[in-house]
């Protein structure tokens, strides 16, 4: 295999996945090492560097597997959704099993079992943690710290409305690669509002596109359209509120935002992505997350 995608492939000409070696063509291959997403959230980045480009982001409790480890950065590959790039090594740590996630748009970690005290970190919703034991309002968490009990759900359960999920983001700011209410992009948006619905995802636009539902019509109409249908340009995609509302974080409002799909539809075809490339329709063929 000479041609592959290196945002799903752990293949570089120095250095590939060891179950890759009848595949791809490198200098040594290496069977890589489970490591946890223990901050936060982990920028993925396109290259060994803090200038280097923002591909995505893996929220804490996230597992990945590490191919190299080189001046502060880990070369690794994403668990959930195979993607591949550049973390900084001080974000991984041996893997513990999750209990729980972040149910609420994000919530703090305390140094104690006390709002008042000055918080440590903030988790965005999706991240997992560990919990030792449960006292009063606070959870106590197996790294360290304390969070608000009540802002936690077991990680077997799910929301049963992704729109509703996304909708909570409305107002996060455009962030290119996020996918927190911090800062989160298109598809992040999607990608990370299934997630809590218990659904895998793939993490960009065009990956989208081609495996998320049925494909639909596009019509010059779209009176057939509903919620939660996806709606396609070439580099960006929305979420359908109604049959008439898109949400989408997206670069002229620089947050997510809800708006008219033909004013959207109009507005994208005038000035960027051009006209609408797919629409998709979530169903009973979206594969959920094995824990």
């Amino acid at each position: 295999m000479t041609d592959f995608d290196r945002r799903l492939t752990p293949a570089r000409p120095d250095l590939a996945a060891e179950h890759l070696k009848e595949k791809v063509q490198a200098a040594r291959y290496v069977a890589g090492a489970r490591m946890q997403v223990a901050s936060p959230v982990a920028d993925l980045k396109s290259a060994p560097s803090p200038d280097a480009a923002l591909d995505t982001q893996a929220l804490g409790g996230e597992i990945v597997t590490v191919y190299e480890r080189e001046e502060g950065w880990a070369w690794v590959q994403l668990e959930r959704d195979s993607y591949v790039g550049y973390l900084a090594e001080a974000a991984l740590a041996a893997p513990i099993a999750t209990t729980h996630r972040v149910a609420t748009r994000a919530t703090f970690v305390y140094p104690a079992a006390n709002m008042k005290t000055p918080i440590m970190e903030t988790l965005p919703f999706g991240a997992e943690v560990a919990i030792v034991e449960t006292s009063g309002d606070f959870a106590r968490l197996a790294r360290g710290g304390f969070v608000f009990a009540r802002h936690l759900a077991p990680v077997e359960s799910c929301a049963t409305d992704f729109v509703a999920v996304a909708e909570t983001m409305t107002g996060a700011p455009y962030l290119w690669g996020g996918k927190t209410p911090a800062g989160v992009d298109c598809s992040g948006l999607v990608q990370a509002s299934l997630a809590m619905c218990g659904f895998l995802a793939q993490r960009d636009t065009d990956m989208q596109a081609k495996a998320l539902g049925e494909a639909l019509y596009v019509t010059e109409e779209l009176a057939h359209l509903r919620r939660g249908d996806l709606i396609f340009w070439k580099g960006h995609v929305g979420v359908m509120r109604d049959a008439r509302t898109l949400l989408h974080a997206n670069g002229y409002h620089m947050l997510v935002a809800s708006e008219p799909l033909a004013e959207a539809r109009e507005r994208i075809a005038r000035n960027s992505f051009g006209a609408i490339t797919a629409i998709r329709r979530l169903g009973a063929g979206l594969r959920r997350r094995r824990r």
